[in-house]
């Protein structure tokens, strides 16, 4: 199958992007490294009668700290950040989950704020930058708003984007040198979208930590505190409360046992990660 007929622009500019995205009323779909995109199309699973194409902008290309934060221009490639071409706030957190997205030639193409802006739930980006505390800057000609990853994704393939905006910016915090991070996924084979995976944060210094179950057909599951393994300590690997990540898992829809068995084995690998 071929996609449907489109219009297609290549602006210059944010700004010219943006009037773009105005004009069309919401008719136009944002393109950056196509690697999402480009299937849907093919699928007519989407058929906008507008595709801009923001992947040469400049503007959207840069990473630049801000403070103790790090911002990465939406079109910031996995490439890019599998070969260190950013500043690292996150002691190598980046670098390893853009390592394990897809295949190289995905990855070079592919972009952090594409992958986000998609929201598909097995998608790498949006569960590590859920765990990371990661916030994202939306931009339209209106101007601009930020909004924390768990509250922009609200669903399979839904986001808080409206009519005319675009993924900017990721705005990342940086880490303690203390930080202890863990992520695991399981894919039928390797390159393959995962359909479980985990992050887990825990920051001694802040007394707090995060866990981040995705790959589910909703929001990920963000759970706060340390309820899930009984708190930031040597042993909590084997305080792992296996039936709490149970109940979680029905909560979110996940019925069936061996879904909910293959998540907590992904989960139970996440934190004994972050434990080591």
């Amino acid at each position: 199958m071929k996609a449907a007929s489109f219009a297609y622009e290549r602006p210059n500019s944010v700004g010219a992007a943006l009037a773009l995205l105005a004009d069309a009323n919401g008719g136009a779909r944002i393109m950056a490294g196509g690697q999402s995109l480009g299937p849907m199309l093919n699928l007519r699973l989407v058929q906008p009668p507008l595709i801009v194409d923001i992947a040469g902008l400049a503007e959207l290309r840069t990473a630049e700290r801000d403070g103790d934060d790090l911002v990465i221009g939406a079109c910031v490639t996995h490439a890019d950040i599998e070969d260190g071409r950013l500043p690292d706030v996150t002691h190598g957190v980046l670098r390893r989950i853009a390592r394990g997205i897809a295949y190289r030639a995905v990855r070079n193409r592919g972009t952090i704020g594409g992958s986000l802006g998609h929201a598909d739930p097995a998608a790498d980006w949006v569960t590590t930058l859920a765990a990371l505390g990661a916030g994202v800057r939306l931009a339209s000609s209106a101007g601009r708003r930020d909004l924390a990853v768990t509250e922009f994704i609200q669903g399979a393939l839904q986001t808080a984007l409206r009519p005319g905006e675009f993924v900017a910016a990721i705005r990342l915090p940086s880490l303690s040198p203390t930080t202890r991070f863990g992520y695991a996924k399981a894919c039928r084979k390797p390159g393959e979208f995962a359909h479980a995976m985990a992050a887990v944060l825990i920051e001694p210094d802040k007394a707090c930590s995060r866990v981040v179950i995705g790959a589910i057909d909703r929001t990920p599951i963000v759970v706060d505190d340390s309820s899930l393994f009984g708190g930031a300590n040597t042993r909590l690997g084997q305080q792992f409360d296996r039936d709490l990540a149970d109940r979680l898992l029905m909560q979110a829809g996940v019925t069936d046992p061996a879904a909910r068995h293959i998540h907590l084995s992904v989960l139970a690998r996440a934190i004994a990660e972050a434990a080591a």
